[in-house]
């Protein structure tokens, strides 16, 4: 369908829980599309609704030898066992820390069909929904960090080439935002 750019830390709508999913049609089947070839031409494990600026609670993921997308996901862990591995997000370029997260997990949703779904998952997959159902909240992985990794990672971003660009503030100024981040 089409690729979109992503949006950065800054932009409002990455802070702002999303709509649940009401109808089930033609919108929502584009929307799933163009999250899945984003996140492809991205290389990412995964990407929400918000971060191509669509307020919409959805997200897909393409990791851990599986992809698809969830429709108005909740998830639960399975057992109390948790992990610390550096994760990074699409939307805050270049940073990555080490992140709690459960390691395994059950989410629960609806596919664009409507269908309930439900899906097991452990290792970068579990990851990937747990980050990715935060998008959806308004959460940042920023959020999950340690006083002393936050401030790290907002070092790195405070540094960074794109922190402060057109792509920020605009949202979409998705030329400005390749030159920034010397996307060729």
């Amino acid at each position: 369908m089409a690729v979109h750019p992503v949006r950065l830390f800054g932009d409002p709508v990455l802070r702002t829980p999303t709509d649940p999913v009401t109808s089930f049609d033609d919108r929502l089947a584009r929307i799933v599309a163009d999250l899945m070839d984003t996140v492809r031409h991205e290389d990412g494990a995964g990407l929400a609704a918000p971060q191509i600026g669509v307020s919409t609670r959805v997200f897909v993921y393409t990791c851990g030898g599986r992809e698809g997308h969830l429709v108005n996901p909740e998830w639960e862990p399975i057992g109390d066992e948790r992990t610390h591995v550096n994760e990074g997000c699409l939307s805050i370029p270049g940073v990555s820390e080490p992140t709690e997260r459960y390691a395994r997990v059950v989410a629960r949703g609806v596919d664009v069909h409507g269908e309930p779904v439900r899906l097991e998952a452990e290792g970068i997959l579990a990851r990937a929904v747990q980050h990715e159902t935060d998008h959806l909240d308004g959460i940042l992985f920023l959020q999950r960090l340690t006083p002393d990794r936050r401030r790290s990672a907002m070092a790195g971003i405070r540094s960074s080439g794109w922190f402060g660009s057109d792509a920020i503030s605009a949202g979409v100024v998705y030329d400005r935002l390749a030159d920034a981040m010397a996307v060729r």
